[in-house]
């Protein structure tokens, strides 16, 4: 929010002032968001590893520094792209300004790769490494309730921004433009306007802008691809983790890997239009071209998926069947195997058989001892895996999910495959189609033009872009994480076939809590029968013949 609320501004009138400077600022403002990012890791206490608790804690306000350092770095960015680029154009010659701004946008792509390679080795460290004994933590980087060391990168790219921040406190206001020719230099700040004036000429040049056709058509298509660009971006990470079963670093790793094409085919698209000195026509051309191969290619990965995981009372059944249709009810998790061992339906600590079938937790499994310490602890004599597999094994579990199988890790090659070169070839037209942008407007226009793109696909494609498509994702979620008491937490299962999943209705639910009332209903008035042996009155009656028919319908499955 902080970028978009300075990005128009700053860009309209820092083209005016000292624009090298200005982009130091931003560095250094975003320097000072990062640090205070990551503050709060060291005045919070320790992490908790929770199953399923109730304990309320006392309101914090490490929030606040959160935000604080996001708006931050937001209103550092700002100068960096709209002044950063329309110095460069400006100072340049016409054929060689694509070559630089490919340079220029290679390099940025650069920033987010080694961000991943960082988040991927920070993502291998616990959270609280230093202060606990790791050999203790009973979870591993693949278990969704994994916490990494999440504040460590924060505190190395604040490190990183100031440093980069000073070279650009020296720069000149203005450079010999090339060829020859005299210099452009931007009007000192003696001419410049009042505030009022300047004001005035924002309005007319902003009507300007929008008033082109050309310009406006890219900034729709701009808009279109951020959305789909935004989706991907927040979550392929986390598609990587829940439907090939990768982890949270490894899945980072690989997504640094794809910049780094993307990164090559961005140079590339510069060098061809300077090579081969491709004009506005051609470069728009050339950048619908490798979208639509691109979009082609990305229909492939709908056949790269994976069978979901095989759990016991979600995705199947106890004895190992699959159910009909996948969903999450609170009384599948349970069986006769357990159901004398006061299991929580909301608890989540994944135990895997050797028979491939994962329980959401020890209990479920009727588990009675265990063994070891830490992530190397088993539990044994347990009753659902005796009673549904005898003879198969040992009746052991061990921490955490069962691996997915060896036709999901080839449809993982196949869907990174289709992923990375899908990437590059919509690369090649980056370039092109930016410099569309530049070429289609007038030159006083140009750092306005950028930063109202910028603004426009932030602003309509950034914001809601990650809620409708975190929606549609969480749709087909089997089992949620309980916070502490009571509410919904993070999805800890998803369904890995979004049409067949069942999602269930409100009057699902109703309807199925009235069942639950019956079943209590239906106990006691047993109960009280067996204790008095006297002719139940006509509305037991009819309550105990609900409770009859639905005992049958419900034990029917389980046996």
């Amino acid at each position: 929010m902080g970028n978009l609320l300075f990005l128009a501004v700053v860009s309209h009138f820092g083209a005016k002032l000292h624009r090298p400077r200005l982009i130091a600022v931003g560095c250094f403002v975003m320097a000072v968001g990062s640090f205070l990012t990551g503050l709060p890791h060291f005045f919070m206490g320790r992490s908790e590893i929770k199953t399923s608790s109730c304990v309320r804690d006392s309101s914090s306000h490490m929030w606040i520094y959160v935000f604080l350092g996001n708006a931050l770095r937001g209103i550092g960015e700002t100068p960096v792209t709209p002044l950063g680029i329309s110095y460069i154009d400006d100072f340049a010659k016409a054929e060689n300004s694509p070559f630089y701004i490919a340079c220029l946008q290679t390099i940025t792509l650069l920033g987010p790769m080694f961000g991943f390679l960082l988040g991927s080795y920070c993502a291998k460290l616990f959270v609280d490494i230093g202060y606990v004994d790791l050999d203790s933590v009973t979870i591993s980087p693949k278990d969704a309730r994994w916490v990494g060391a999440w504040w460590m990168g924060f505190l190395v790219s604040s490190a990183i921004l100031f440093i980069a921040g000073i070279p650009f406190w020296f720069l000149p206001r203005s450079l010999p433009k090339q060829g020859g020719d005299e210099d452009k230099l931007p009007p000192s700040p003696e001419t410049l306007d009042g505030t009022e004036n300047a004001l005035n000429r924002f309005l007319p040049s902003l009507r300007r802008l929008l008033g082109t056709p050309t310009y406006f058509l890219l900034l729709c298509a701009s808009l279109l691809k951020f959305n789909s660009f935004i989706g991907l971006l927040t979550f392929k990470a986390k598609y990587m983790e829940q439907q090939f079963g990768q982890s949270a670093s490894r899945a980072n790793f690989l997504i640094a890997e794809s910049h780094a094409v993307v990164a090559v085919g961005i140079f590339l698209g510069g060098l061809l239009m300077k090579r081969y000195k491709l004009s506005v026509v051609s470069g728009a051309q050339l950048s619908f071209v490798t979208s639509f191969m691109a979009y082609l290619l990305v229909l492939l990965q709908f056949g790269t998926k994976c069978d979901n995981i095989p759990v016991a009372g979600l995705t199947v059944l106890y004895n190992g069947s699959v159910t009909p249709n996948v969903s999450y009810r609170g009384d599948m998790l349970f069986s006769e195997c357990n159901s004398e061992c006061s299991c929580s339906a909301q608890e989540w600590d994944p135990v895997c058989s050797e028979n491939g079938i994962t329980y959401i937790s020890p209990c479920m499994a009727g588990c009675l001892s265990s063994s070891g310490y830490g992530k190397n602890t088993v539990f044994h004599n347990c009753s659902c895996v005796s009673s549904h597999f005898p003879g198969e094994g040992n009746m052991s579990v061990s921490l955490g999910q069962c691996p997915r199988s060896k036709d999901c890790s080839r449809s993982f090659t196949s869907y990174m495959a289709v992923s990375v070169l899908s990437s590059f070839i919509n690369s090649l037209g980056a370039t092109p189609g930016y410099m569309v942008i530049i070429r289609c407007i007038s030159p006083e226009l140009k750092s306005l033009a950028l930063g109202i793109q910028t603004l426009v696909v932030r602003t309509l494609g950034g914001i809601p872009a990650p809620v409708y498509f975190g929606a549609l994702i969480d749709s087909t979620c089997l089992k949620w994480a309980v916070k502490k008491c009571g509410g919904r937490g993070a999805c800890r299962l998803y369904h890995s076939d979004i049409e067949g999943a069942e999602v269930e209705t409100e009057g699902q639910k109703t309807e199925r809590e009235v069942k639950v009332g019956e079943d209590k209903v239906c106990e006691e008035i047993n109960g009280q029968v067996e204790r008095e042996e006297s002719d139940p009155n006509t509305e037991d009656s009819n309550v105990m013949e609900k409770c009859s028919s639905h005992s049958k319908e419900t034990d029917g499955p389980q046996s």
